[in-house]
């Protein structure tokens, strides 16, 4: 499957976006929006301070600048990095505590933040209060097993480290220079992060474009195009000495026709925001997101093509591929609900959810198929961690 990322400016609803998209075999399958005036927060650490402890909800409230209030799970702050503490080994309000945005908010919702700390490379992530060695379970034992003894002991009291699914794929000393990268980073913090002010910002998140790549395997991306002279220098420096990544990265200088227009982005972005979606069989998904969850709907059409019962196997099959891709595509996180036609058959029911998870499985983001309820609706759930793609553009 060829893929490519693209990174362009868009004009979207009467407001310019910087736009990172995934094509997978020329199909749009995943999209990043981020309004050029509006930058986006995830993954910045801040120094935050408690304004707020609610214990019957094992929670606080946390400002990370004057009026900007976020939510900390106290599950999430066992062992936080204090700037400054009022009383020891207990939060208290008027704490101040080194804490990262790790969900953006969402409708109504603060944003979340934790004060388990990360720091991201394309191979290795460093976390803090979880000071064991993981190593990623799609790898074979036999690389498992070359991790454990190259990562062992590098592992620190108060840091721990998580080694990527696509490191297997390179040689440990491009794996040592990026961990020797990273951990130089959390040593820099932990000797500045106390004398910092309030509301100071200790690490600022790359654009939506660097984590979105930091985020898939490079490896079986062909090539990564921008139009944008300083984001194709910031990626080039990240590749730097990471062959054969860097070339794949390419500046896209065509006057006569812009890359969005080469790859018709716009509509394919419209087209995402729309509430109905046809299928190659006549059907289509009607897609509608509520406060509470997400719905969809399952609907044959008007025309019926040979046998009722195998034409509704069919499309309930090719629906749910489909609703996978637009779980991805659209960014739609938290509780899923779909309607599909009714096929009186436990055979064909037991085939539908079996096809549904192993089209879950694809998705990078946690994503899976509970049950059927009695009523016959497929539960599906997607862990939340950005705005839905209709939100990114309101």
């Amino acid at each position: 499957m060829s893929k490519r990322v693209v990174i362009t400016k868009e004009i979207l609803k009467d407001r310019k976006y910087l736009v990172t998209a995934l094509f997978s075999d020329n199909r749009l399958t995943e999209v990043s929006c981020e309004n050029t005036k509006k930058e986006s927060i995830l993954g910045n650490i801040y120094v935050g301070k408690i304004s707020r402890i609610v214990e019957k909800i094992n929670a606080a409230f946390v400002e990370i600048a004057p009026g900007q209030r976020t939510y900390l799970s106290l599950a999430d702050a066992k062992a936080p990095f204090f700037v400054r503490q009022s009383r020891e080994g207990k939060l208290t309000e008027g704490d101040e505590l080194a804490v990262q945005v790790i969900k953006e908010a969402v409708k109504t919702k603060a944003p979340t933040v934790s004060a388990k700390l990360t720091w991201q490379g394309e191979f290795v992530v460093l976390t803090t209060e979880n000071t064991r060695l993981g190593i990623s379970k799609k790898l074979p034992e036999e690389i498992k097993s070359r991790f454990r003894d190259l990562f062992y002991d590098r592992t620190g009291e108060d840091f721990g480290l998580i080694v990527r699914t696509n490191a297997g794929k390179h040689a440990d000393a491009v794996l040592l220079e990026e961990y020797n990268s990273i951990s130089k980073q959390f040593s820099h913090f932990k000797e500045t992060y106390k004398y910092r002010n309030c509301y100071s910002i200790l690490l600022k998140s790359p654009g939506n474009y660097m984590n979105f790549l930091k985020g898939m395997d490079l490896d079986e991306v062909e090539q990564i195009v921008t139009d944008e002279e300083d984001i194709y220098q910031e990626i080039l420096g990240f590749f730097q000495g990471k062959e054969p990544l860097a070339s794949k990265v390419k500046l896209y200088q065509d006057s006569m026709l812009s890359l969005s227009n080469l790859y018709g982005l716009r509509h394919k972005i419209e087209d995402a925001l729309k509430e109905r979606v046809w299928l190659n069989s006549g059907a289509y998904l009607v897609i509608q997101p509520t406060e509470a969850l997400t719905v969809i709907d399952v609907n044959s059409g008007k025309a019926i093509k040979g046998n009722a019962k195998d034409y509704f196997k069919r499309v309930n099959l090719e629906a749910a591929e489909e609703i996978a891709r637009q779980l991805r595509l659209r960014n739609i996180s938290g509780i899923c609900i779909v309607d599909f036609i009714n096929m009186g058959s436990k055979e064909d029911e037991a085939l539908l959810a079996q096809t549904l998870k192993e089209h879950l499985k694809a998705d990078p983001v946690p994503a899976a198929f509970l049950d059927f309820t009695k009523l016959g609706l497929a539960e599906i759930t997607r862990k939340k961690l950005k705005k839905p793609l209709w939100e990114q553009v309101e």
